[in-house]
């Protein structure tokens, strides 16, 4: 691929996720930020794909309209010629796949790794191979944990030691007042619905999709479809919630209806369970 096929193939991925999040209602910052790196991305002289290979995300950053959370995007497209971003709000995404470009994770793995963390992003995955949760899935282990951070890292295009975030996660107060919203507006049928590749051989739009944007972040609800929440008839229960700061710097959770213990008949963040407690205790 020549310089100019892929810049303007980066650039029309980026612009496709500008109109599908204007389409989706999505906060004008996040749709403008889209068609700004995309119109750098048009006029760069240079094939993008040179200065992450000799310089890194941090050479793409140095360009105009590019924060690292994009300069992430365009690396994203440069090794798998994907954007998770617009597979996800298109309905589209196929995790297991998606993982299954990292080096050293086989099929039987992704879903395994799909299964048991129930996350999407490659940068949800660096974080969770970073705290300890990746190593914890069966037939991963430390040793296999480190040669995923390893090509994780290589397929991000990332320098550092770690996975890199600008600021700490949302409050599990934020992210439960994001939950209460986005089941008020599909009880109320006020949210546009993509029609979901995954279990929807009919290709009909039904899942409900929002875009929020609170206190610095912005959000996109959908109702998780997984092949666990399909299985456990919780595909109207379960929550993903992706959210993102003013660099496009990812993460996700999942919130859920709890069924046993203090919290049960609670809404949780699964993860944070003891801060939703504490949380309820002071109400």
């Amino acid at each position: 691929m020549n310089r100019c096929t892929f810049n303007e193939k980066a650039a029309s991925l980026l612009r496709d996720c500008a109109e599908m999040l204007r389409q989706q209602n999505a906060n004008p910052f996040r749709v403008n930020a889209y068609i700004h790196a995309a119109q750098t991305l048009e006029a760069l002289p240079k094939d993008a794909r040179i200065i992450l290979r000799d310089e890194g995300i941090d050479g793409l950053i140095e360009l105009p309209a590019i924060g690292r959370g994009l300069a992430a995007s365009i690396a994203e497209i440069a090794h798998s010629g994907r954007l998770s971003q617009l597979d996800r709000i298109r309905g589209s995404t196929d995790p297991e796949i998606l993982f299954q470009s990292v080096p050293g994770i086989g099929p039987s793995l992704a879903h395994a790794i799909h299964d048991s963390l129930n996350i999407e992003p490659l940068e949800a995955a660096e974080l969770a191979a970073h705290d300890g949760r990746l190593d914890a899935v069966a037939g991963i282990g430390s040793r296999r944990g480190a040669a995923i951070r390893a090509g994780l890292a290589s397929l991000l295009g990332r320098r550092s030691a770690g996975p890199r975030e600008s600021k700490k996660a949302p409050t599990v107060k934020l992210l439960l007042d994001i939950d209460r919203q986005y089941r008020n507006k599909v009880a109320a049928d006020s949210l546009p619905k993509i029609a979901p590749r995954r279990f929807n051989p009919e290709g009909q739009a039904w899942l409900p999709i929002m875009h929020a944007n609170r206190q610095g972040w912005h959000f996109t609800a959908l109702f998780s479809n997984t092949a666990r929440a399909h299985e456990l008839n919780r595909t109207d229960d379960w929550v993903v919630l992706y959210y993102y700061d003013d660099d496009h710097i990812a993460g996700q959770c999942t919130i859920v209806t709890e069924t046993r213990g203090a919290l049960q008949g609670r809404r949780v963040v699964r993860g944070r369970e003891a801060e939703c407690q504490q949380l309820l205790l002071k109400c």
